[in-house]
């Protein structure tokens, strides 16, 4: 893997707007990461925690829940970049989610960054959008796309 793109002022995350900053590492999402989701969601539905019914489903086994996919990003995101030196960052949410493929059990994925906006803050911060992309490994599809807000106060 190699190093994020460390940013350690407001200026050189502008200065980034519209870069692709590169991708993280694969990480498998496997039969036990989605059960553990399950419990941790109460999200129980058959097509991600059993996999005997599953095989005869739509998807020939079972897959990820798409909200785990998404909360891959925060292990998957400082991988390939960093904001450092500011007194606090926090995460401000997410824009439009879309699942376009699902992410059957024993697969990997990876994500894709590339900023789209830094702005200020109407509470002395500035947010940074960043289209993040995830990809599944052997894929033409990506698995989940998302504009990540996040806010960071220097």
């Amino acid at each position: 893997m190699a190093e994020p793109r460390v940013f350690t002022s407001a200026d050189e995350l502008r200065a980034a707007v519209g870069e692709e900053l590169g991708s993280s590492d694969w990480i498998e999402v496997d039969q036990k990461r989605i059960d553990l989701f399950a419990d941790a969601t109460g999200d129980h539905q058959w097509i991600h925690v059993d996999p005997e019914r599953a095989a005869g489903g739509p998807f020939g086994g079972t897959i990820a829940h798409g909200y785990l996919t998404l909360s891959l990003l925060p292990a998957l995101v400082p991988q390939i970049m960093r904001v450092e030196g500011m007194k606090m960052g926090v995460n401000y949410g997410v824009n439009k989610v879309r699942f376009p493929s699902p992410v059957p059990s024993g697969t990997r994925v990876r994500a894709r960054v590339t900023l789209t906006d830094v702005s200020e803050a109407s509470d002395g911060g500035v947010q940074v959008a960043a289209q993040v992309t995830v990809e599944r490994e052997d894929a033409d599809k990506p698995v989940c796309v998302a504009e990540s807000l996040s806010r960071y106060y220097w």
